[in-house]
């Protein structure tokens, strides 16, 4: 069974036991505000964080109470330490093998689509590695909070790798062109029996990450959360295009040093790939378009910790104006 399931990666920032995970979402209901209030009807898509839950806890919830469906695709980041640990693979996706993955309430199943997809897709455009997801956290983050609305959620894991624009849009060409057969030939409701989700974090602030442009105090803070909230808002609300989402790359794919300065996502590839596919994919299904709306924007110098007790739940990063890591939720909806 060891071999079946994929092991946890993190078992510090997420939960994995049903009362941790209940107390966790008892806190967040109990704590949200009428402001965290969004529409679930027609969201079909969405980005979400994937840090530690006890510092991003809120900016996850107003976005996974909206989702309740049967299976979802997640597109996932591929760290520095994957690619350290695997000779830094690109302009590839990374499937993995596993039968099941870890939940809180019981083992998450694979979706049949992953195999169709690594029969259908070129052999050329993905590699298959249980070890890159092992030591992966960024799908792994939103398994809890998607299985606590549907213990029988299916996922479909898909790792994106560093690649140009125009492997993006081939790729997601030949990638969106397999999922929708897929959902016409089961006869699938967008939201209903399928979603699609994005995890990222957004900008990573201090000299840990090399990107200090605008010094290390409050002043800093606002200026680089600012150039944060103005890419987002610029980028995830209203119509999604193809356009929009070349433009996310010029803003993510420069340097600090650019003017604005480029802030450090660690969701510059998983992001744009997973909006052109998903953006495709609702095109070729349902002839619509998809509209954004920005959910939450926040980090961890900003929201601190929240204050759960007598759980396993930490943190595995320090907070302070020389170190902090920035997020947002944002769903899209069938325009």
């Amino acid at each position: 069974m060891a071999q079946e399931i994929r092991p946890i990666r993190d078992n510090v920032g997420f939960c994995w036991t049903i009362s941790e995970m209940n107390q966790l979402i008892k806190y967040l209901s109990t704590h949200s505000t009428k402001a965290d209030d969004f529409s679930s009807k027609n969201l079909v898509a969405a980005i979400s964080p994937h840090d530690d839950y006890l510092y991003a806890g809120s900016v996850y919830y107003p976005l996974y109470k909206l989702i309740k469906t049967k299976e979802v695709v997640i597109f996932g980041v591929t760290h520095g330490t994957v690619r350290k640990a695997m000779n830094d693979p690109q302009n590839v996706l990374i499937f993995d093998d596993y039968k099941y993955w870890h939940g809180p309430f019981g083992n998450v199943s694979i979706s049949p689509l992953r195999e169709i997809i690594k029969s259908k897709l070129n052999k050329n455009d993905f590699m298959i590695s249980d070890k890159a997801q092992d030591v992966e956290h960024s799908i792994e983050a939103v398994v809890p909070f998607l299985q606590y609305y549907n213990h029988e959620i299916k996922i479909t894991p898909i790792m994106i790798t560093q690649m140009p624009f125009d492997r993006m849009e081939k790729i997601s060409d030949e990638l969106a062109g397999i999922i929708s057969d897929y959902i016409k030939q089961n006869n699938l409701k967008l939201r209903k029996d399928i979603f699609f989700l994005i995890s990222i974090d957004a900008d990573h602030y201090g000299k840990d990450f090399d990107n200090i442009p605008y010094g290390e105090d409050e002043n800093a803070h606002q200026k680089a959360t600012g150039n944060d909230r103005r890419i987002v808002k610029e980028i995830f609300d209203g119509t999604l295009d193809k356009d929009k989402i070349q433009n996310l790359t010029k803003e993510l794919w420069g340097t600090p040093s650019d003017n604005p300065p480029s802030p450090v996502w660690c969701g510059k590839f998983s992001v744009p790939f997973g909006l052109l596919t998903t953006n495709k994919i609702i095109e070729n299904v349902s002839g619509k378009k998809l509209s954004g709306k920005v959910f939450r924007h926040s980090d961890t110098w900003t929201e601190g910790v929240i204050p759960i007790k007598h759980t396993n739940l930490g943190t595995t990063a320090p907070f302070s104006l020389k170190h902090w890591c920035g997020w947002f939720s944002a769903g899209f909806y069938l325009k």
